[in-house]
Parts: structure tokens; sequence; C-alpha cells
């Protein structure tokens, strides 16, 4: 490896941003590349909960884990799960000290993560348009503005729609048979009691069939529904999804029959809806190395959102930056770190999809299922994953 090679992260998301900051803590250079205009050009999308074991492990690396913990809520891995009859079926709270899973806005984590970086590492407004390796070793980043720049490693952290993994592989995500439309509620304990009541601390599921609605409490008062159903992508023809009231009207079918209270959360939402059709890529997902390439994140392996993603992103980004640490050459860190991530990837991308079939069956029973890993752990949207393929 050059004594300084030039390393570019494409995507400002936490999996890429503690890549970047696990690799100037030691000493190594290196550029973030993101197409978003600043840090505060659009919302980041709800809660994490961040694992002992996958999540803890990236921040630990990264050195800002005691930040992490003085932002992060404990008492936001409760639980409440209802039937569609809003009856009570399970209440987990965490004991006393119990930090294996708490919460943290994205949006707090992001700030943190930004703020442990060099001044200037991240180029806010700088689009990737795509990635080609070039004749011997490295790779060349083309721009948005035609421009083009040259490093020794490239690193995709940008997500679903990734422009770097094409220079990898031709696979593209697919839709996954299950839509989430968000919606929000503001300081709920004020103005929305019976909302507040549901979720609790920390987060609520109704489950019936091919349905469920989910509630989970951001900080400040703040509280996102998911109401998540197995359908066609094309659920909204014939709507027009800006057409609040519309939505709402074809929501409301969907779960006629459900307690009132619940139903509230469908009526009472400030604000419009959020299509999120829910997208994968295909299981397994792997490529040949191409040098000075690789992946890491929803950029490697896209799976449902039962509670996995966003701490793999981290972990994935933490051990990519000490792969690159830790050997003389960039093919030799990649294959380090391919040889770890890539399976890994695979055996919770298997996981997360029988999760999926378990928990949004093909049916309307109302047999509810509710399974030790419930639905949905953590890595809800964040606000920039509403694609329609």
């Amino acid at each position: 490896m050059p004594m300084t090679p030039r390393i570019a992260i494409v995507g400002g998301g936490p999996g890429g941003l503690v890549c970047a900051r696990v690799l100037q803590r030691h000493g190594v250079p290196v550029t973030v590349f993101e197409r978003e205009a600043d840090p505060h050009s659009r919302a980041q999308g709800g809660t994490l909960d961040i694992h002992e074991e996958t999540g803890q492990v990236a921040l630990r690396a990264a050195g800002v884990f005691d930040s992490f913990l003085a932002l992060s809520r404990a008492e936001g891995q409760e639980w409440h799960l209802y039937d569609r009859h809003a009856t009570l079926i399970r209440h987990d709270q965490a004991a006393e000290g119990d930090l294996s899973r708490p919460e943290i806005d994205r949006g707090q984590l992001r700030t943190l993560l930004l703020d442990s970086l060099a001044p200037g590492t991240v180029r806010w407004g700088h689009g990737v348009r795509a990635v080609t390796p070039l004749p011997h070793s490295g790779a060349r980043l083309h721009h948005h503005d035609r421009t083009a720049e040259d490093f020794d490693l490239v690193i995709g952290a940008d997500g679903a729609w990734s422009c770097v993994r094409p220079a990898l592989s031709d696979a593209q995500p697919s839709y996954a048979g299950v839509t989430m439309v968000e919606a929000h509620f503001d300081d709920v304990d004020h103005r929305h009691p019976g909302i507040a009541h549901l979720v609790g601390a920390g987060t609520m599921s109704a489950k019936a069939g091919r349905r469920s609605l989910v509630l989970q409490r951001n900080s400040n008062g703040h509280v996102r529904a998911y109401l998540t159903f197995r359908g066609p992508q094309d659920w909204h023809a014939g709507l027009d999804l800006a057409d609040t009231e519309a939505v709402r009207a074809r929501l409301l079918a969907q779960y006629q029959g459900w307690h009132e209270s619940l139903l509230d959360i469908v009526r009472d939402n400030e604000g419009g809806f959020v299509n999120r059709p829910m997208f994968v890529l295909p299981v397994p997902h792997t490529w040949q190395r191409v040098a000075g390439i690789t992946l890491l994140g929803d950029a490697a392996h896209l799976m449902p959102p039962v509670g996995v993603g966003a701490n793999l992103a981290l972990l994935d980004g933490a051990e990519l930056a000490q792969a690159v640490i830790g050997h003389p050459a960039i093919d030799e860190a990649l294959d380090a770190y391919e040889s770890v991530m890539l399976p890994r990837a695979i055996d919770n991308a298997k996981t997360a999809e029988q999760l999926l079939t378990t928990l949004m069956p093909d049916t309307d029973s109302d047999d509810a299922v509710f399974p030790d890993t419930l639905w949905p752990a953590d890595d809800l949207p964040d606000s920039s994953s509403a694609h329609t393929g």
C-alpha cells in the first residue's frame, strides 16, 4: 500500500462516516463524497437501536462510544406488541443498566460521527455518477459535473441505489413484496396522548396477517409510524400520493376492522404520508474482486429492515478501515475485509428474508406471529430510501 493511500468513500451515512473516522484515528487520510448539499439539507430518518455485538463495536473502534451513550436512550428498548384488537400480547422492558440495544436518532448519530472527523473531510454537494477501475490499480471517480479523480481505494457506502456497485456487480435491488408507509406525530405526549400510551418509551407493533402498524418514539416527543403491508408495489394505483386525505382513505380501507385506538395511527398523523416500498438485493450477493473498489452496508447487502442493516453497515465500516490500517497493500486489505463481510452478510440476509416471510405472510389470517426477533428492531427507513425503483 502507498505510504499515503488516496482513499475515497462515496456516501456520508453511518457506515461511511465510521470508516472515515477509524481511518483518521490511525493517521490515514480519507475524503468522503456526499451528494447532499450540507449536513442539514434533509431529515435523516427515525431511530436506530445500536447492538452491543455489532454497531457498538464499531463505535468503540471509532472512539465515540461514550458520546453515543450520552445521546442514546436505554429506555427506548421498551416494546409493546398488540393484536389488531389492541389486546396487549407482549411487553418487554430493558433491565436496569441494560445497554445491549439503546436507541439513538439517526440524525444524532450522523452528527456525532460528522463532528468526530477532521474539518473538510466531507465534500458536500459532490455526487458521484460512476466509478471505473484503472488499468493497473485503483479506481476513478466520475462526478456529476463531468470531472474525475483517481484514488487507490474507492469505498461504496452509498446505500441501496449505489453508483459504485455497478463497478463490481450487475445486481439491482428488487421489490420485496412489502411496503411501508410512514407518518409522523409531534409533541406526542401532549397532542396525541393515545399514541403516546401505545408507543410507551420505545416501540409498539400491532400485527395481523399481512399487515402491521408500528410506532417508534424518537427524541423530543416525536413519533414515527410505519404502516406495513404485503401487496403490490403499485398499491396506490389511481391515487395522487400528495393527496393526503385520499391516501388516508385507501389506508383505512386496508386496516378495516382494526381497533379504533390503532386506526388513530392512520387518522391523526401530522402532515402527509411517505410511500416506502421495501427493496432488497439478491441473496447471496457477491462479486469477483476488482482492484481498489469495495462496498459496505446497504450498497453491499441491502436486506429487509428487521434489525441488522444499520448495525452491519457500522461494523462493515470499522472493519474495512481496520483492514486497510493492518495490511501493507490495498488488495490484501480487501481480501481480509470481504472474506469476513460477505459471508456474514449472506447469513444475515437469509435470516432477514425468513423473518420478513414470518412477520409479513401472504395471508389475511388473524393468527399473530411474534418471533423472538421482533419487527422491526432497527434501521427503519431513513428519509432518502423512498425509492420506486
